[in-house]
């Protein structure tokens, strides 16, 4: 089967960098683009989500900073 596969990949004619960047045109030209609302969207929730998670893991860290403070008698 392994042989098989190698076969047909060595009769597949090779094509050029002018022929590869045609292709390539093509098939970026069937993209479907996001608008510009759909990207300012995305961007705000994204900044909105690493906000509030970056606020959760202060709490959490300042939190189990005291408690752990606490527990060995660290206090300020």
């Amino acid at each position: 089967m392994a042989t098989e596969q190698t076969t047909e990949q060595s009769q597949k004619p090779k094509t050029g960098l002018a022929e590869f960047a045609r292709e390539t045109k093509r098939e970026i030209a069937k993209v479907t683009w996001p608008t510009r609302r759909e990207i300012t969207l995305t961007t705000v929730m994204v900044v909105g989500f690493a906000l509030v998670t970056g606020l959760f893991f202060l709490v959490v860290d300042t939190a189990l900073g005291h408690v752990v403070s606490t527990l060995l008698g660290m206090t300020s």
